[in-house]
């Protein structure tokens, strides 16, 4: 019999998950760098490059990957033959270790876990509750492993109940589609095959924590089904040429992970679950010897890549910059944005259209200004502002048109692209939609010299903040004339692809 103490769980979900705040796996490393040095596509390498440039400062500095730090995950399987010396549930173990974790002060976390998600979805203020998910097994150890999982890429998940007879190839290549970019490509997808609704959706997340090893697989050879079905969904998923942030490129996915169960013949569940270019997992084991503490890795392992100007990038001065300038800006374009911004997300763009349908002054005068979606991670030590970057635009898409129409703003910054009304009033409006690079948070706040909230700070991360910047890289997304990168890029690079293909035949 294996006793566990209460503060070793708690010592050790605290210490795993400031370690994956900002450290990178490293074979999620690794598979980045070798995507980064086959990719073709411009745009997605710089994409890439700058994925990888953050998780080093990351790694070196002790700063989360994205700020978006994500809603913790756990998978317990807990021995028969272990007993607990402690005054609260296990569960209470773990969200105590999750509270430590995200109000650890040289390492402030974004705390973005709302209550009453129907209602007034108000923030518990210690990212906790966590879903934490018991096995009980054989045995006298405590097996964890635990993930923090964005928003971004958790409200890409498809779950579907298809015909026993259907494809799941098809299904998935007609599906990964829709999911846009908004879960930030290069990830994973996590696939769980069988069972029931909710048991898919499990093995779909649980299968997110198994390490990168496609590579591996490709050597030797499937030897069974859903090994084959790894292989063959990797080169259709990579065979869309949705590329690095949607921006069109060679690499999609790093990897697919399966996980199934048997299930009813009537029955056919799939859920599919991305992880994005901030993927945040670990594991550990507790024996009755101590908390088990995450491994230091090397430094080394990280390549030492550097953010390159290109001749073709626009200098733009946010404070000077007119109407008329952005006529002439295309999309594909890269932009190094210096000056004053405006932020604001779902919650102060709803109170915005709020008070413009009531007739009320906005807090802030938009007119010729730009706007960053974005809830950054509150600063520590000499910072201005923590790790800032961009949040899923298409959640803006339904106020853009009001907010256009009423304020005179001339651009929006944010992360994958925007849907087909929002496009339409970018169009109407001549304005423009900037893209900056979801999972290059902490590279993001490097560029922004002061920080200061200006309306709504009772919102919290939601509050409307003015940021001073200073050569901020972003891609031109959606130009004055609707056109969208997202749309475009693909496009040309699924056909690439295909031309290649047939080449090697």
């Amino acid at each position: 019999m294996t006793t566990i103490r209460k503060d070793d769980l708690i010592d050790s979900v605290a210490d795993a998950l400031q370690y994956i705040s900002y450290y990178h796996p490293l074979d999620f490393v690794q598979s980045m760098h070798e995507a980064y040095e086959k990719e073709q596509s411009p745009a997605a390498k710089d994409a890439i490059a700058q994925i990888l440039i953050n998780s080093r400062l990351c790694a070196e500095g002790h700063r989360p990957i994205c700020q978006d730090t994500g809603i913790v995950t756990a998978f317990l399987k807990v021995g028969m033959n272990v007993q607990w010396d402690s005054d609260i549930s296990v569960t209470d173990m773990v969200n105590e270790g999750v509270r430590r974790a995200y109000s650890h002060p040289d390492n402030v976390l974004r705390k973005s876990i709302l209550a009453d998600p129907a209602g007034a979805r108000v923030n518990t203020k210690d990212n906790t509750p966590a879903v934490i998910h018991y096995e009980i097994v054989p045995g006298d150890k405590v097996e964890v492993q635990i993930a923090a999982k964005g928003g971004g890429s958790e409200n890409k998940s498809k779950l579907v109940m298809l015909n026993p007879s259907d494809s799941i190839v098809d299904w998935v290549k007609k599906t990964v589609p829709t999911m846009g970019a908004g879960w930030c490509p290069p990830g994973m997808l996590g696939l769980g095959i069988g069972g029931t609704a909710e048991k898919a959706a499990v093995l779909a997340k649980e299968a997110l924590m198994d390490p990168i090893d496609i590579h591996e697989l490709r050597a030797r050879g499937p030897s069974n089904r859903i090994e084959e079905l790894r292989l063959e969904l990797m080169e259709v998923v990579n065979n869309l040429g949705i590329g690095a942030q949607g921006l069109g490129g060679l690499t999609t996915v790093l990897d697919v992970k399966i996980k199934d169960y048997p299930t009813h013949a009537a029955s056919l569940p799939i859920c599919m679950i991305p992880n994005c270019a901030a993927t945040r997992h670990a594991h550990f084991e507790l024996d009755g010897n101590g908390p088990s503490l995450q491994k230091i890795p090397d430094l080394d392992a990280w390549p030492q890549l550097t953010f390159e100007v290109g001749s073709n990038t626009r200098r733009v001065n946010m404070n000077e910059v007119t109407a008329e300038d952005v006529q002439s800006w295309k999309t594909g374009e890269t932009v190094l944005l210096s000056g004053k911004m405006l932020t604001g997300r779902d919650a102060a763009h709803k109170k915005l259209v709020e008070m413009i349908e009531a007739g009320e002054e906005l807090p802030a005068d938009l007119k010729g200004r730009f706007i960053y979606y974005v809830g950054p991670v509150d600063p520590v030590r000499d910072e201005v502002v923590g790790p800032a970057g961009p949040t899923t635009s298409t959640r803006m898409d339904k106020f853009t048109d009001t907010v256009l129409a009423n304020t005179g703003l001339l651009g929006m910054i944010g992360k994958a692209e925007r849907g087909p009304v929002a496009i339409e009033s970018i169009k109407k409006h001549k304005a423009v939609y900037l893209m900056a690079v979801g999972g290059a948070a902490y590279l993001v706040s490097k560029a922004i010299i002061a920080a200061e909230v200006v309306a709504f700070p009772d919102m919290g991360m939601e509050a409307i903040y003015e940021f001073e910047v200073k050569d901020m890289p972003v891609t031109v997304a959606v130009d004055v004339n609707g056109e969208s990168v997202h749309q475009t890029g693909p496009a040309i690079w699924q056909k690439k692809i295909a031309e290649q293909a047939l080449e090697v035949k």
